[in-house]
Formats: structure tokens, C-alpha cells, sequence
């Protein structure tokens, strides 16, 4: 927030939400000492209780700190306890208490103006090194700020840094393109064809591009490609790809075409019985929930590959919260299901006539048997086996609670996780550490796993404009 001159010794001091955003964060400064003041301790004792998110997070942070003090003796923590990360290195963790802290001048009684008290006070202590408060607080950095006390934002749980951005999962070579040459022109390599079970294998031999990586969709054209491959080998001297099936025209998922190579792509990852985890992020209207209930019931209902599609999507309001809602769990979760209910009503709509059999009983009542919806909260514990589970807007869970769901995958079980990381709704998550993300970059080299943003749009023109104006 406020350019620094770090000295070679430093202080990290802790604010209470940063170790309630991420509990590891004692291990994420490297060689440098972590400070938490007993305000912090205070805060985490009162939030302890209860059964929601935070309070588990306030009694895990609880359980580290009492494993960390009771390993050592009163002199050691008096020192500074040792804090030794994944690499066998780290600083000291120091707690911080005044018998006689003096609040600041004009500024009410609270816990954070105590934590800046305190952190002003230990800077003036130690004047040899630099004392850094780290909260996630806006408003506490901004006062610490016009205090002339240094702060900074924890950004240790950001997967992509704000130069960077979600990785596309596709490659798209075109003759109009940035360096004016097609996809076998730009590449400089050895070409051996190979067909295996009515699958067409292209071997590629020298030197591989370094923004290839495996699950990613090569093509040589946005609309009407010639060739869309998917990379399932790569070394940097190698590649192995696959042909796509083209969804284009009579070859569709559940009646549902592509329009584009990406679309192409997409439908390619969710009918693949080798790719277990699909991730597909995209602004509205993109076409993300449409396709992967098309193939979810294609797999279930045709094919029989599946036992039934579980639907679940975090139930985080826009607005105001209505308060809690009657009935059994199905029905809560009703209010947030409207996007199910709409591509429902497209999937199952008669283009002769305009009707749609989704608002037939009977219709509701086959698909009904097969497709549960399911509120995120009571997954826990469960393993979903001979299931197509369906994650949505899974940019407003956070990377703790999306790998709780995908964890809970068992034999023959695919999951696909939608997301737009441009609307997110739950407070403290970004683009750069919503679980979206986190879910990308890690399983972005997992031979089983596939993600791609869609950019093609088929939206009104007042949707688009308010886009653009508003």
C-alpha cells in the first residue's frame, strides 16, 4: 500500500484475519520473525465457538499455536519459537504482550487500534529492524498508513500475481495472429501420425512451446478449425496429441452443438472418461452450465456411464440476505438453482413449436430420479461414487472448502467446477485466491484434469450493453 525500505531484519506482524483467511500463514515469511499480539489470541478465543467456518478456522489456528508453545520451554518462547516450513527453513514466531500498553491519541478503544498500538510500540523497540503489520483489513491499512506504521496485504495465498492471469487451457494458432503464422509454421518439429481405437495420434518430436502444458487445447482456427488436438504427453523435446471429436453438426451432446473451438473443446473434456476433473470459467452467456448438463445427461441417462449428476453451487447472496428459507434441503436450495432451471428448460425445449417438457411433471420426475441438488454445507464425510458431480459459481468458495468437494469423489465419479472469476460475491476472495483459481494452477499439469475459458457470448443486446456501459 506504501513503498517500504525493508531493513535485513524484519517483524511480520499478524492481524487476526490473516490467520483466519489462512491458518499456515506463520509459515509463509520465510526466514523472517512472525509476531501476533495478544489482542490477536483474544480475538481467536472469542470466535472459537460455534460451528460455522470461522470459528473451525479460529480452533485450528488455536490447536497450531497450543502444538507450537507446548514443544518448548517458557525461556524459548521468550525467545522466539523456531518455525520450520515444507524446505526445512523459517524464522521465529514471537508473541506480543504490554502490562501497560498505551492506546493511541484520539483514537477509540478497540482491538484494532490496540493491534496498532502495539505494532507502533514495537517498532519503536526495535529500531534495527523493519516491524510490518499484515492484515487483509482495508480500513486498518489505511489507518496504520496516516500512522506512518509500515503494513502490507497478506498475498502469500495468491495463486496468479497481478501481472498474470487464469491460463486459457487453449492455444489457438492463426495466420492473422501476433507473429503472422499458422499452427505447423510456428512450430519447428517432427510430425509422426498414429491411429489407436479409432483415435488419431499426432507425435511431435523437437522443441515444444513454453506455454504448452498437458490438457491443453491446440488449434489452428477460432471457428471452423481443420485441426483441434489435445496435448496428453509433453517434455520439452516431445509432445504426444490427440484429435478431438467434432460436436460441430451431427456428432452432438444431447442435441447441443459447438459453435467454436473452444466450445468444441469444452464438450471434448466433459464426454472424455480420461479427464476426471473439468474446470470451465467464462462471463455469462458463455454456455458453461448448458453444455455440462447436455453431457452430464447424455452420460447419465444414454450411456449409462453415471449412476446420477449431484448439482450443488455456493449459496452466497448478490445483495441482501432473505433470511433462511422453509422446507427440506432440495427446497432451500430451489432459489439458488435458477440457472439449472433455465438451461433445463432450453435443454428440454421443442424448437418446432417453442414448448419445453421441462414444465411436464412427468419429464421432472424422470430426470428428478437421477439428479440431486445439494447444498454444499452437509457435504462433508461423503463419497460420491457413479457420480457426475457439478460444481457452480465455484469462484465464491475458497480453496479450503472447493478441495472439501472435490475430496469427496469416489470410484467412477467426475467433477466439473463452473466459475466466473470476475463475479465474485464472497467478501476477502479475489480473482488471485478464490478457489477458481487455486483449482486451476494446481491440477493445471494433472494428466486427468482439463480447464478452458469460453469467450464466445450469445447474450441480448441490452445484456452486452450494460456490460459495456454499466
Amino acid at each position: 500500500m506504501v513503498r517500504i525500505d525493508k531493513k535485513v531484519t524484519r517483524l511480520y506482524v499478524l492481524d487476526t484475519n490473516v490467520l483466519l483467511h489462512d491458518p499456515a500463514a506463520l509459515y509463509h515469511f520465510e526466514e523472517h520473525d512472525v509476531v501476533i499480539p495478544m489482542t490477536v489470541l483474544e480475538e481467536l478465543d472469542k470466535l472459537k465457538n460455534g460451528v460455522r467456518d470461522i470459528a473451525r478456522t479460529a480452533r485450528q489456528v488455536s490447536r497450531t499455536l497450543s502444538e507450537l508453545t507446548s514443544a518448548v520451554s517458557f525461556d524459548e518462547i521468550q525467545q522466539g519459537i523456531p518455525l520450520i516450513d515444507a524446505v526445512g527453513q523459517g524464522g521465529r514466531l514471537r508473541f506480543l504482550c504490554y502490562s501497560n500498553l498505551q492506546p493511541l491519541d484520539h483514537l477509540e478503544d478497540n482491538a484494532d487500534n490496540r493491534i496498532l498500538a502495539e505494532t507502533c510500540r514495537l517498532r519503536d523497540e526495535r529500531p534495527d529492524a523493519s516491524v510490518i503489520l499484515i492484515t487483509k483489513d482495508i480500513n486498518l491499512r489505511v489507518k496504520a498508513a496516516a500512522l506512518n506504521v509500515p503494513v502490507e496485504d497478506y498475498r502469500n495465498d495468491r495463486v496468479f500475481s497481478d501481472s498474470d492471469v487464469m491460463i486459457e487451457g487453449a492455444k489457438v494458432y492463426t495466420i492473422a495472429g501476433k507473429d503472422g503464422a499458422g499452427l505447423w509454421e510456428s512450430l519447428n518439429v517432427e510430425v509422426k501420425v498414429e491411429r489407436v481405437d479409432h483415435h488419431l495420434f499426432y507425435h511431435l518430436s523437437g522443441e515444444m512451446p513454453p506455454d504448452w502444458h498437458i490438457g491443453m487445447l491446440v488449434s489452428d482456427s477460432d471457428n471452423g478449425a481443420d485441426f483441434e488436438a489435445i496435448v496428453r504427453d509433453l517434455t520439452p523435446n516431445s509432445a504426444r496429441l490427440q484429435l478431438l471429436t467434432n460436436y460441430r453438426h451431427h456428432a452432438g451432446v444431447w442435441g447441443v452443438h459447438a459453435h467454436d473451438s473452444r466450445q468444441n473443446f469444452t464438450l471434448n473434456l466433459l464426454m472424455d472418461p480420461e479427464i476426471d476433473l473439468v474446470t470451465i470459467a467464462g462471463s455469462a452467456g458463455t454456455g458453461k452450465t448448458f453444455m455440462t448438463l447436455a453431457a452430464a445427461f447424455q452420460q447419465t441417462l444414454d450411456t449409462k456411464l453415471f449412476e446420477r449428476i449431484v448439482f450443488t453451487r455456493a449459496p452466497i447472496p448478490m445483495g441482501e440476505d432473505i433470511g433462511f428459507l422453509p422446507g427440506t434441503e432440495e427446497e432451500k436450495m430451489s432459489p439458488w438453482m435458477g440457472a439449472f432451471h433455465d438451461n433445463m428448460d432450453n435443454l428440454l425445449r421443442d424448437e418446432r413449436d417453442g414448448t419445453s417438457s421441462w414444465s411436464e411433471g412427468a419429464t421432472r420426475q424422470l430426470i428428478g430420479s437421477r439428479v440431486q441438488i445439494r447444498s454444499p454445507t452437509f457435504m462433508r464425510g461423503r463419497t460420491l461414487n457413479d457420480t457426475f458431480l457439478i460444481i457452480d459459481e465455484a469462484q465464491n468458495f475458497t480453496p479450503k472448502q472447493l478441495k472439501s468437494l472435490i475430496t469427496r469423489a469416489g470410484r467412477n465419479t467426475k467433477i466439473v467446477c463452473l466459475g466466473n472469476v470476475g463475479q465474485i460475491d464472497t467478501p476477502y476472495l479475489t480473482t488471485n485466491t478464490c478457489g477458481m483459481a487455486a483449482v486451476v494452477e494446481r491440477f493445471r499439469d494433472w494428466p486427468h484434469a482439463g480447464h478452458v475459458t469460453l469467450k464466445s457470448v450469445e447474450r441480448s443486446r441490452l445484456a452486452l450493453a450494460a456490460e459495456e456501459l454499466l
